[in-house]
């Protein structure tokens, strides 16, 4: 192992403050000492009490993980967001180096002054960088382009023990895949240098074709994929037949004009503006199944049979959910539940099978979005499989709930699919073994670097990683 320096254990340590934390779905909360680095010594620091503590330690950035990844109950949570420097900007070779607290709105907007930008973006532009490769994320684009894991070239980790490490596919490569997907339980990822692209414009032109079932937005979104951003927004809440019918989404970046347009104050390019409205602390739940049926009724009928070419911003299509800040209280005291599964190919029907149950038990899923997963892999534990992925959003209070995920979990499981982790807050621990075949190789690394187990979390508790 190549240890680029050892950082002395004395020194600053940031001051910490017991919190109840929980996952953007705002539930399963649970209290730890929080502590908020401000520099690479702190961090190191940070670990260096971990002897005199039995807690376990997991870093956390920006709290966008739906459920229990980023908090440990009685132990010490590290708020990764002070770290946030943007580093060199290598434009010949079109890589930047970031810190791990640096928000992807943040990297954008800088990046978008060189003309460059991401390759993989999720549907948030205000995750971290150092959550992003901890959760491996994905987008509309997974079919051309991967996971993130696919763009990262290197990464400065801290292991548990405080030796400071620079890790990549050349130097412990291993280590490098478990990182990638890992859910920071590897090490703190303290910073990372990412490849880029060129920003081909800060427009796009979409595609959109409007369904009538479940069946034909399969059917629509298996067809030979050639466009650079792809989506399925699927009503189902609608009744019988029309379950699952959908607007299909399909787009490239705007060709229109020569070079990159609109650098101007107000364009697509002030990626790191703050959300238009906020949804604010206390608001009472808003969302009932009648009023959310109404919503999606009116917007599928609204959507034309079939558009071509129309031209949007990039971030409004890429991120629609971010112009309402908070929004997860929409979903009251009860929060919500995200549950996100993949499929193999040929396994559609296993899939259509899933949304049918909830349906049959009368679960409200108030959004959910199908794409479709390319052939790349990732680390062990990265979610993305080549296949059909929906993720589905429930009212965490809904009667039925967790009995209902539990047989999907079977059914996806038998299927050779998975659940994301990133969102999990409720999976059978006898699971996990068959969605993450590769689960014993993530624990031999974890066991090598991290013999005590100090990199710990709710979510790692819960299920034995």
């Amino acid at each position: 192992m190549r240890v680029v320096e050892r950082a002395a254990r004395a020194g600053t340590r940031s001051v910490a403050h017991e919190r109840q934390l929980c996952g953007w779905g705002r539930i399963a909360p649970s209290r730890a000492l929080l502590r908020r680095p401000g520099g690479v010594e702190e961090v190191v620091a940070a670990l260096a009490v971990r002897p005199h503590r039995d807690g376990g330690l997991i870093a956390r950035g920006a709290g966008r993980s739906y459920g229990d990844a980023a908090q440990i109950g009685g132990g010490d949570v590290l708020d990764m967001t002070g770290l946030r420097e943007i580093g060199e900007i290598d434009v010949d070779r079109r890589t930047v180096t970031a810190q791990a607290g640096v928000t992807l709105a943040a990297l954008m907007s800088r990046l978008a002054r060189d003309g460059l930008t991401l390759p993989v973006l999720p549907g948030t532009r205000y995750v971290t960088v150092g959550g992003a490769i901890a959760s491996d994320i994905h987008g509309k684009s997974h079919h051309l382009d991967g996971s993130f894991a696919r763009h990262v070239r290197s990464i400065s980790l801290c292991l548990p023990e405080g030796e400071l490490v620079e890790i990549s596919a050349e130097r412990e490569p291993e280590l490098f895949d478990a990182t990638l997907g890992g859910m920071g339980l590897t090490g703190v990822i303290l910073a990372a240098t990412l490849a880029l692209e060129p920003l081909a414009s800060p427009w796009v032109s979409e595609d959109s074709d409007r369904t009538d079932c479940i069946e034909e937005t399969i059917s629509l979104l298996s067809a030979p994929e050639s466009s650079r951003w792809s989506v399925a927004w699927l009503d189902l809440l609608a009744r019988g037949p029309a379950m699952g019918r959908a607007i299909v989404s399909r787009a490239d970046p705007w060709q229109a004009g020569d070079g990159v347009e609109g650098h101007g104050k107000g364009s697509a390019l002030e990626l790191a503006d703050a959300p238009r409205v906020q949804v604010p602390k206390g608001a009472p739940g808003v969302l009932r199944p009648g009023l959310v049926r109404m919503f999606n009724a009116a917007r599928w009928r609204r959507a034309p049979l079939c558009a071509r070419a129309r031209k949007l911003e990039l971030g409004s299509y890429l991120f629609p959910l971010d112009a309402i800040g908070s929004w997860s209280r929409l979903y009251g005291r009860g929060g919500l539940v995200q549950y996100q599964l993949v499929v193999p190919p040929g396994c559609e029907q296993e899939l259509i099978r899933c949304v049918r149950l909830l349906a049959e038990r009368r679960l409200p899923v108030y959004l959910a979005v199908l794409k479709r997963f390319g052939a790349f892999r990732a680390g062990p534990l990265s979610f993305p499989i080549e296949g059909f992925t929906l993720a589905m959003d429930l009212p965490g209070g809904a009667p039925g709930l967790r009995a209902a995920l539990d047989r999907l979990d079977e059914i996806v499981a038998s299927a050779g699919g998975r659940v994301y982790l990133t969102k999990d807050v409720r999976l059978r621990k006898d699971l996990l073994a068959t969605m993450y075949p590769q689960l014993e190789q993530f624990r031999a690394v974890r066991a090598r670097v991290d013999p005590h187990e100090t990199m710990r979390s709710d979510l790692s508790r819960r299920l034995g990683l």
